[in-house]
């Protein structure tokens, strides 16, 4: 049997713990909404995979995880995308820069198909909210200045029932970067 299976970058317990606060406020303001119950992170990817294949996606990333060298991210504004109706905090380019080859990186070694990934680096505050409600958004959270040390991938697994993804393994960064093959002469 398959499972669905997310990977992700996770903002220190603290920005976890301050951007649960955030989606709190927006509940408060507009009742329950998409997003509204789901952990802060940064998604690179989902799959599907059985026993046999977990195996060797962990191994994929336990391998990346250890090329990787931690990096300093910096969320500086909000934003929506108006078409998929989500509400989010953006990294500055700064940070773009440096976590976007982390994710290809990370969706090529696993095979992650275009529709399964995010290019676009950002934490979710809610998903298909109606365009009154990322006004509503967009009023109560003008300004954010957060950072947090993007230094592991999160393996997450979809629990069906309470309709939420839990964590199933922390593949912390080895700063061991692999080196780059040099071809050379035989003579």
């Amino acid at each position: 049997m398959e499972t669905k299976y997310s990977v992700v970058f996770h903002p220190s317990e603290d920005g976890i713990e301050f951007i649960k606060k955030l989606k709190l406020k927006l509940f408060n303001e507009i009742g329950w909404y998409g997003s509204c119950n789901s952990v802060a992170h940064i998604t690179i990817g989902g799959f599907k995979a059985n026993e046999n294949q977990l195996a060797k996606y962990r191994q994929k990333l336990s391998k990346i995880a250890d090329t990787l060298t931690p990096v300093q991210i910096y969320l500086d504004h909000f934003d929506a995308y108006e078409e998929s109706r989500a509400f989010f905090i953006s990294p500055s380019e700064d940070s773009k820069i440096n976590l976007k080859p982390m994710m290809r990186k990370i969706q090529e070694a696993l095979l992650i198909s275009s529709k399964d990934r995010s290019d676009d680096p950002h934490i979710s505050i809610g998903r298909n909210l109606t365009p009154e409600n990322i006004q509503i958004a967009h009023d109560l959270f003008t300004t954010i200045n957060m950072d947090f040390l993007c230094d592991a991938i999160i393996l997450r697994e979809f629990d069906p029932v309470k309709k939420q993804y839990f964590i199933l393994e922390t593949f912390p960064f080895g700063s061991n970067p692999q080196p780059e093959l040099i071809q050379g002469s035989l003579f």
